[in-house]
């Protein structure tokens, strides 16, 4: 039971060998199908099917519909929802191993995952896409823990875009995230309309969750396979 002062994290494992069921991919509309045939690899291909297999489970539970019969449709700027269930929010993000799906009722959601890959130049892409106070927070914290605090930027900033629905329409230098605890959304034109967190997340991996209005709690969950499909 979803209640309105809830919002719903599910955590879903991908697979790293490349292998799904055949159910899984039974669930998918015929667009993700289509869209996970054209991974070039099977690990990114298995990954994206468990992910919207899941996501099509997990929403089939709130909606007492069946998987593979949910209609997804986009908004203007691409923010899936689900037909003749609009009072049901959700939004996906999947990175490396792990899948997050934020769901909510009459409340935009956004969630984000991304897994640490310390090879990535952070500095560099800090200095093109974070706010100045960001990028000067960003480099006076201590070197040991920049790569983490970087990361965990990202995953604020993503998820409070995704949370508004524009997509690239909102620059990422337009607003400011804080880097450490608490997470917070320090600025941006619509500030006093969210609430952000961090999210518990597996090792190596920063997670964050905007929510539309406050007040509201997070209800962590895990995603099983489930017999049947």
């Amino acid at each position: 039971m979803l209640a309105a002062d809830e919002i719903h994290v599910w955590q879903i494992r991908l697979p790293d060998d490349g292998v799904t069921s055949p159910g899984l991919s039974a669930c998918l509309s015929r667009e993700e199908a289509e869209r996970a045939a054209r991974f070039v690899f099977d690990r990114d291909r298995a990954r994206f099917t468990v992910a919207h297999a899941a996501l099509r489970d997990i929403l089939a539970g709130y909606t007492g519909s069946s998987p593979d019969g949910l209609v997804l449709v986009s908004h203007e700027h691409g923010k899936p929802y689900v037909q003749n269930y609009p009072g049901v929010r959700f939004n996906l993000s999947h990175s490396g191993s792990w899948a997050m799906l934020a769901v909510a009722r009459e409340r935009e959601v956004g969630v984000d995952i991304e897994v640490n890959r310390g090879e990535r130049p952070t500095q560099g892409i800090a200095e093109r896409f974070f706010a100045p106070a960001e990028v000067a927070e960003l480099m006076s914290t201590p070197e040991e823990h920049r790569v983490g605090a970087f990361f965990a930027c990202w995953s604020r900033k993503e998820a409070y875009i995704k949370a508004r629905g524009e997509g690239l329409r909102i620059p990422l230098d337009s607003f400011e995230v804080s880097l450490g605890e608490p997470a917070t959304l320090r600025k941006a034109a619509d500030r006093e309309r969210w609430t952000m967190c961090a999210l518990p997340a597996p090792p190596d991996y920063a997670a964050a969750l905007v929510g539309e209005g406050s007040g509201w709690r997070v209800k962590q969950l895990d995603w099983p396979s489930h017999p049947g499909i």
